[in-house]
């Protein structure tokens, strides 16, 4: 129980201390995860622990998409990837689709590798590797 409770601070510390491009990093990486949980879980048939996976990538890409500063006109790009990733989300927890939230995961994968190259022009390096 302790190893559990020092890793969690741990975690926390790297949150609290985190930049914000670090932050939206692993906001990518934690949506890909509840991906991932939810195909394992459809897999198993464990349909709540899909529904709660999937719907924890929704509210990752849903905050990406309400903070979005549409004064750039890029914004309106990731808009529109949003919404479709979004859809495709709803459309996988409805039929608990495996090969929709695969799909979900190639998106969400290429925004994350899109934003690390934003991170690394921008001289922000993550601070440790992602998965």
């Amino acid at each position: 129980m302790k190893a559990a409770s020092a890793y969690q601070q741990y975690n926390n510390s790297k949150i609290l201390t985190a930049s914000p491009a670090e932050l939206t990093l692993m906001l990518y990486d934690g949506c890909i995860k509840f991906c991932n949980i939810a195909i394992m879980a459809i897999d198993a048939k464990d349909i709540a622990k899909a529904n709660t996976n999937i719907k924890k990538a929704e509210r990752i890409i849903i905050e990406f998409q309400t903070t979005l500063d549409f004064k750039y006109e890029v914004a309106n790009d990731f808009n529109n990837i949003y919404t479709y990733v979004l859809r495709r989300l709803r459309e996988a927890n409805i039929g608990k689709d495996r090969e929709i939230l695969e799909e979900c995961v190639t998106h969400i994968r290429s925004l994350r590798d899109t934003w690390k190259e934003v991170m690394k022009a921008a001289g922000t390096q993550p601070m440790e590797k992602q998965a």
